[in-house]
């Protein structure tokens, strides 16, 4: 009888896995980011490398903002901060954030919610280059909500990102 509850509980258990818990296929195209750190799903090593193809796969969030660095407003398609953070199991309190020429910033985690930031890897339907901000550019939707229009919020608006690392 114990073992027969052993079991069950132990297939309970493994049922209420969350969705992070899935397994991350490794890229098949150029990795264009990659996620380290406290994180809980892992396709590379100790880390989660993504292709564009498998950003494209998440949940794509778009939303139409103006920016300080570009003229008029534009249409960002990506991956929401929280999405990438769901799907990862991301913990800790902070993300770094690093660019291709190794710039940085930090953005609490807390920022990664519903209608927040997104991993823009598009802007006006076409992929971004290096030369415009891409290949992922971080953006809030500015726009949106006055709170997203700071020194503070644009100083996390880092492009050419291609690493994020959760930090405790």
């Amino acid at each position: 009888m114990l073992r027969h509850l052993t079991h069950a509980t132990a297939a309970l258990a493994l049922s209420a896995l969350p969705l992070f818990a899935q397994d991350l296929a490794a890229p098949e195209g150029d990795v264009i980011l990659t996620v380290s750190g406290q994180i809980a799903t892992t396709n590379v090593d100790n880390t989660a490398q993504f292709d564009l193809d498998m950003l494209e796969e998440l949940d794509a969030t778009t939303f139409e903002t103006s920016t300080i660095w570009s003229e008029g407003t534009h249409t960002f398609q990506g991956v929401s901060l929280k999405v990438l953070a769901d799907r990862l199991g991301i913990t800790g309190e902070t993300l770094r954030a690093t660019a291709i020429n190794d710039y940085a910033v930090d953005i609490p985690l807390t920022d990664a919610v519903e209608g927040g930031p997104i991993v823009a890897y598009k802007m006006d339907d076409a992929t971004m280059s290096v030369r415009d901000k891409g290949p992922l550019w971080i953006v809030y939707p500015y726009d949106s909500d006055a709170a997203y229009r700071s020194e503070v919020i644009y100083s996390r608006s880092i492009w050419q990102l291609d690493r994020i690392e959760a930090l405790d």
